[in-house]
Formats: structure tokens, C-alpha cells, sequence
């Protein structure tokens, strides 16, 4: 089993920051793919950025250039810095890991004010 904790989401202005952290734990016998999905009321979930297992990134049209994925793979977290963050930003996000099935964080929400 793998357990996903989230943590650093909040409420902010527009065009302000956020870091959220996702730190794994459990049967992890390797580096895996991470990534950030999330979630706003009445829409879809949609992939906000994945990072490898090899280190390469992916992000989603609307947060290219502001948002940036990264991790620490001595302490098995990955994190999402968000920049510039606008209210169509605001949803839950979901960081989740593949290690064979996709295991899920709790979620945090993230609200950004106009």
C-alpha cells in the first residue's frame, strides 16, 4: 500500500503563490511517476502536471509558464509551485503516484480570489 499526504493549499489573490507538497510513504521500492490532477465544482478532473520517474515533465496548456512540478527523490515528495494563479485556478487538488495502480492523495483545496 501507498499512502498520499497533501499539504499547502489555501486561499489567495490573484496573481499571488502557492507550494503544494505531496509526500508518499508505504511499499515504494522505487522512484514512480507522480503527478497533480484537480478538480473544480461541477467540472472533470484534469491533469495539472506529471513528472517521471526520470525526472521529465508534462503540464497542461493553462498552467504552462506559471506553474512548476518538481521532487525530492531522497524524501519521496513532489511538489507543484504555482504562480501567478488566477480564480480560474481554484479547485482540489489530487496529487497521485503509479506504482502499478494509481494510488491518490486526500485532496487540498486551493481558492484564489479576484
Amino acid at each position: 500500500q501507498v499512502q498520499l499526504v497533501e499539504s499547502g493549499g489555501g486561499l489567495v489573490q490573484a496573481g499571488g503563490s502557492l507550494r503544494l507538497s505531496c509526500a508518499a510513504s508505504g511499499s515504494i521500492a522505487s522512484i514512480k511517476p507522480m503527478g497533480w490532477y484537480r478538480q473544480a465544482p461541477g467540472d472533470q478532473r484534469e491533469l495539472v502536471a506529471f513528472i517521471t520517474d526520470s525526472g521529465s515533465t508534462n503540464y497542461a496548456d493553462s498552467v504552462k509558464g506559471r506553474f512548476t512540478i518538481s521532487r525530492d527523490n531522497a524524501k519521496n515528495t513532489v511538489y507543484l509551485q504555482m504562480n501567478s494563479l488566477e480564480p480560474e485556478d481554484t479547485a482540489v487538488y489530487y496529487c497521485y503516484l503509479v506504482n502499478w495502480v494509481t494510488y491518490w492523495g486526500q485532496g487540498t483545496q486551493v481558492t484564489v480570489s479576484s
